[in-house]
C-alpha cells in the first residue's frame, strides 16, 4: 500500500504544473518527438526535458530512442489509477454530502 500512495503521489505532483498537463494532453493524440512536444512553449529544450523526466519517472509517460530523435508516448496506467482514486473520493464526499442535507431536513422539520 504504501508504495501505491507514494505512485499516487507522484503522478499528482507530476500534474500540478500546467506544462506538464499540456504535454498529456497533447499526448493523448498520439506519440511524438520531444522538439514537437516542446514548440509551443517559451523554454529552453534542456528545461523542457526535466519536465518529461518527471512525467516518466512517475510512469505517466514512456521513451523511445531512435538515433537522435527521442520520442514520448502516453501510458495510461498512472492516469487510470488517479481517476479511479478520484471516483472513490467523490463518491464518498457525494455520500457525507448527502447524509447532512438528510440531517439538515430532519432538523427544519424538527422546528417546523
Amino acid at each position: 500500500m504504501p508504495n501505491q500512495q507514494f505512485a499516487l503521489t507522484s503522478v499528482f505532483q507530476a500534474l500540478s504544473d500546467p506544462t506538464r498537463r499540456a504535454v498529456i494532453e497533447r499526448l493523448t493524440r498520439g506519440p511524438a518527438a520531444m522538439t514537437q512536444l516542446a514548440k509551443p512553449f517559451a523554454m529552453a529544450l534542456p528545461s523542457f526535458s526535466q519536465h518529461l523526466d518527471v512525467l516518466e519517472s512517475c510512469g505517466l509517460v514512456h521513451s523511445k530512442k531512435s538515433g537522435r530523435v527521442r520520442s514520448y508516448r502516453l501510458a495510461p496506467g498512472p492516469l487510470a489509477r488517479a481517476e479511479h482514486w478520484m471516483a472513490r473520493q467523490r463518491s464518498l464526499w457525494e455520500q457525507r454530502l448527502d447524509q447532512l442535507d438528510a440531517y439538515a431536513n430532519r432538523l427544519q422539520e424538527q422546528q417546523s
